[in-house]
């Protein structure tokens, strides 16, 4: 069945990547176009100087300023990496020689790989990690492997530390790239990482970014206000950071909307419904999260509207260049702006009464008690802080166990649920359904039928994408197939949808048209590997085992080590007569 791969991208971090001085040309798309914080240095030159070396300002980039070289191999498929940079371009090698032997890589495949990719830019400026993005066939894809900076050492993606086999068609969408660039592209409609030109506009995350649109203020001379922040009611304020800061357990961009046409100034809320589970985890162990753990905490609950972002972080420096003690009186300060104020005011005297001097005075860390860090559950080899902040940390931070399938709304907060609609929670509940919860499928169900029948016009691909899902699933074929069918009309390019559409036709020996739509499917979106596995078995059963191997060579275009079509390529080349129509079985 069709569903996306979910794909980490680079976390936010650090390295000594810096961007042009002002006047200096950039690296945008190729082009001579100037640094874009340029315009901003000239009046803010102390600002542009401490940004210029924070995380966000340098969290992606061209693969060459951004290069770590690295070597390993990965035991569980036999596959040795290698990053090299030669004549100013970054290339990833992959290669697995089985002639050599494989030792203890057990589950490695028997069949030889070599290859290699150049990288074009990387996510992630090497605080936490580094990936790097590579483009085939006007596709872009992260590569399988990542810089893990706490451990300094290079392993397989996350989620994909025990592959036996070499995922080489991880698709970089723009959801993913609004968070470490600027100005991140539409995809195209064939695919969510097939673009026009380059993904993104700008490395790192420029002013405009936070600060809106500087082209009126710029052109008069600064007569023209830029946005002020300040004025932002608390909800368009905070969607400015948790634009990239919130995920939960599921999110559902609205109907019309794309995560990335979000502008400063708006509401998060407007183009998303964010859900997490009732009585799940509270963030705190999602490296990305950190607004909801937020949200349950007594500082929160306490200063509502007050607390935000910035209350604790300077979004235009970095503590990453603070020693441990810098770094421990900077947000014991923060602390005490509202525990002891009068401490604050003192200018670092000590007092001899009051919260400052009375509670624990002795550890002037504050985090070290009430915001811990522990083991981030989506990003292997890292740690996160607890932005719960408990009263008393307990071993493995704040979270729980669930004793609730049950999906509510984020909000900005405590308590307050945003309002989202039956289509938005339904389609969360069809994501939970995916992972094999039986009940959360009945309420996707329940809830898309209601939204469905209100639908002024059926044009409403993701939905009716779920429903035929979810109706396949529970063997209702009739319903699944009218509902594929409208989603393939609300959107022609739903790859998804047709390739579930071409097994039910399978099913119904309709081969022909269910070849029409594998073809259709794998050749717009080679992501879907499963289209393509079974358009070349359809092919073949149907006698044509030239087009099978076509479609098969395609594939290893893509995804060089897949094992079922490697063995489907040495059954047709064998001649043993082998093709049997069995489409359906990935």
């Amino acid at each position: 069945m069709g569903a996306g791969l979910l794909v980490w991208c680079g976390g936010a971090t650090r390295s000594g990547v810096v961007f042009a001085r002002p006047g200096t040309a950039a690296w945008t798309q190729g082009s001579d176009e100037p640094d874009p914080n340029a315009e901003c240095a000239r009046c803010h030159q102390a600002i542009y100087e401490r940004y210029r070396k924070t995380p966000m300002a340098n969290a992606s980039g061209p693969a060459a300023a951004g290069f770590l070289p690295g070597e390993f191999t990965h035991a569980e498929s036999g596959v040795t990496f290698r990053l090299e940079k030669t004549d100013g371009r970054v290339f990833l090698s992959f290669e697995r020689d089985v002639d050599a032997g494989r030792g203890e890589n057990a589950n490695s495949a028997d069949w030889p790989l070599k290859g290699q990719r150049e990288l074009r830019y990387f996510l992630g400026s090497g605080r936490r990690g580094r990936t790097y993005l590579f483009e085939q066939d006007g596709y872009w894809f992260e590569i399988p492997v990542n810089w893990y900076a706490k451990k300094r050492i290079w392993d397989m993606a996350p989620n994909y530390l025990h592959a036996t086999e070499m995922p080489l068609t991880m698709p970089v969408d723009p959801g993913c790239l609004r968070c470490h660039s600027s100005g991140a592209q539409s995809s195209l409609p064939e695919a969510r990482n097939k673009y026009a030109a380059a993904p993104f506009l700008h490395g790192g995350i420029t002013c405009t970014a936070c600060h809106g649109d500087a082209a009126e203020h710029v052109a008069s001379g600064g007569k023209m206000r830029m946005l002020d922040l300040k004025t932002l009611k608390p909800l368009e304020r905070d969607s400015i950071c948790l634009n990239c800061h919130l995920e939960g357990d599921v999110a559902i961009e609205h109907k019309g909307k794309r995560w990335e046409q979000f502008k400063p100034g708006e509401s998060i809320f407007d183009y998303a419904s964010y859900f997490v589970v009732e009585g799940g985890k509270t963030g705190d162990e999602r490296a990305t999260s950190q607004w909801e753990a937020l949200l349950k905490s007594g500082c929160k609950r306490g200063e509502g509207d007050r607390l935000t972002c910035t209350s604790c972080h300077d979004p235009h420096g970095s503590v990453s260049v603070m020693s441990a003690e810098e770094r421990a009186e900077y947000y014991r300060r923060k602390c005490l702006q509202c525990h002891d104020p009068e401490a604050v005011k003192a200018e670092g005297a000590e007092a001899k009464t009051g919260f400052a001097a009375t509670h624990h005075a002795e550890n002037r860390d504050c985090t070290a008690c009430h915001m811990p860090r522990v083991r981030a559950e989506d990003i292997a080899h890292e740690q996160v802080t607890d932005h719960s902040i408990p009263r008393i940390a307990q071993k493995g931070g704040q979270s729980a166990v669930a004793t609730k399938e049950t999906l509510e709304a984020i909000g900005t907060e405590p308590g307050v649920a945003q309002a989202s609609s039956e289509r938005d929670l339904g389609l969360a509940y069809a994501q939970r359904a995916l992972r094999g919860d039986r009940a959360a499928g009945e309420r996707a169900l329940e809830l898309l039928r209601a939204s469905e029948a209100d639908l002024a016009e059926k044009a409403d691909a993701p939905l009716h994408e779920s429903l035929g899902l979810l109706d396949q699933v529970s063997d209702d074929l009739a319903r699944a197939e009218k509902e594929y069918g409208m989603a393939l009309a609300a959107d022609p390019h739903d790859a998804v949808a047709a390739g579930d559409l071409a097994l039910i036709r399978a099913r119904a020996k309709d081969y022909s048209d269910a070849v029409r739509l594998w073809r259709q499917a794998f050749e717009e979106n080679p992501v879907e590997l499963g289209a393509g596995h079974n358009l070349a078995v359809m092919e073949c059963a149907t006698g044509d085992k030239e087009a099978a191997l076509a479609t098969l060579a395609r594939i290893f275009v893509f995804s060089p080590d897949d094992a079922a079509a490697h063995k489907l390529d040495r059954e047709i080349r064998s001649d043993r007569g082998t093709c049997e129509a069995r489409a359906g079985t990935r």
